[in-house]
C-alpha cells in the first residue's frame, strides 16, 4: 500500500509540475507586482503585510478558486476554453498596457492612496484573486482530463500551495535584500560597505528587469492561451498560421521551434492587447465626466 501511495503522490507531483509550467508569465508578474504594496511602509511592517497577503492568496486558491475549478471541470468543461480566452485576453491587455507605459503612455492617475495596511492588504488580495484564478485555470487546462477528481484536486492543491510559497517567498526575499544591503553599508569593513552599496543601488534595476520579464511572459502566455483556445472554439486562423510557421522551422531543432512559437504568441498577444487598450481608453474617455468650464486646475 505504501508503494501504491508513493506512486500516486509521484503522479500528482509530476502532473502538477507539468501543468504549472505555462503559468510562468502570471507567476513572474505576480512576483513583480506584489512588492509595490509594501513600498513606503516601515521595514518592520513589510514581512507582516506580505504574510497576510500570502494568507489571503491561499484563501483565494483553496476556498474560492479550486472548488470553482473542480465544479467547472465536472459539470461544464466546455466553459473552460472560453474562460481561458477571456483570461488570456486580460493578460494581453495588462501586458500591452505596460508596454505602452514604457513609451510614455500613462493609463489613469498615479497611485496616491495612503499607506493604510488594511487597505493595502485587501487591495493586494483582490489583485491576487485575478492572478491566482489565471494560474489555477491554466493549470487545470494542463491536467489530463482522465486524471480523476481526487488526483486533480491533489494536483491543484500542490500547485496552489507551491505557487503561493514561490511567489511570496520570492517577494519577501526581494523586499528584505534591500535591508541586507543597508545593514552591510553600516559595517566597519570597507569591502562589506561597498557590497551593501552595490546591492542597494542594484535593486531598482532588478525590479525593472523582473517587470520586463513578467510583461513579456504575460504577452506570451496570454497570446498562446487565446490562440489555442480560439482554435478549440470557433476560429482556427491564428493557430493555423502558428502551426505552419513552427512546422517550417522544425528542421532547426526544438529550441528554435519553441523560440518561434513563443515570439509569435507574444507578438499576437501584444497586438491583441494594444487593440483592447485602445478600446478601453476610448470608452474611458467617452464616459469620463467633463470638467466644468472655469474649474480650478
Amino acid at each position: 500500500m505504501s508503494v501504491g501511495l508513493l506512486a500516486i503522490v509521484d503522479d500528482i507531483l509530476a502532473a502538477a509540475l507539468k501543468a504549472s509550467a505555462k503559468t510562468a508569465g502570471v507567476v513572474i508578474d505576480d512576483a513583480a507586482v506584489t512588492p509595490q504594496y509594501v513600498q513606503g511602509l516601515s521595514p518592520a511592517r513589510e514581512l507582516h503585510v506580505i504574510k497576510w497577503i500570502a494568507l489571503g492568496s491561499l484563501f483565494n486558491k483553496f476556498i474560492i478558486i479550486i472548488p470553482f475549478a473542480l465544479l467547472l471541470s465536472a459539470f461544464a468543461p466546455w466553459v473552460l476554453p472560453w474562460l481561458l480566452i477571456i483570461g488570456g485576453t486580460y493578460l494581453c491587455f495588462e501586458g500591452a498596457e505596460k508596454v505602452t507605459e514604457w513609451f510614455g503612455v500613462h493609463h489613469g492617475a498615479a497611485e496616491t492612496e495612503s499607506r493604510d495596511e488594511k487597505k493595502l492588504i485587501f487591495g493586494a488580495i483582490r489583485t491576487d484573486l485575478i492572478l491566482s484564478t489565471e494560474i489555477m485555470l491554466i493549470s487545470l487546462d494542463g491536467l489530463d482530463p482522465d486524471f480523476g477528481v481526487w488526483m486533480t484536486l491533489g494536483a491543484l492543491v500542490v500547485i496552489g500551495l507551491g505557487m503561493t510559497l514561490l511567489v511570496y517567498g520570492a517577494v519577501a526575499l526581494l523586499v528584505k535584500i534591500d535591508d541586507v544591503g543597508l545593514a552591510l553599508m553600516e559595517n566597519p569593513a570597507q569591502g562589506l560597505r561597498r557590497t551593501g552599496a552595490r546591492i542597494v543601488a542594484a535593486m531598482p534595476a532588478v525590479f525593472r528587469v523582473i517587470g520586463i520579464i513578467g510583461t513579456v511572459a504575460m504577452l506570451w502566455v496570454g497570446g498562446h492561451l487565446v490562440i489555442t483556445n480560439l482554435a478549440e472554439t470557433f476560429w482556427h486562423g491564428p493557430y493555423d498560421v502558428l502551426h505552419t510557421v513552427t512546422h517550417a522551422v522544425e528542421a532547426a531543432g526544438p529550441v528554435i521551434v519553441w523560440i518561434t512559437d513563443t515570439a509569435m504568441s507574444a507578438v499576437f498577444g501584444l497586438l491583441l492587447g494594444i487593440i483592447i487598450v485602445a478600446i478601453v481608453t476610448g470608452i474611458s474617455r467617452l464616459v469620463k465626466p467633463k470638467q466644468p468650464v472655469g474649474a480650478a486646475h
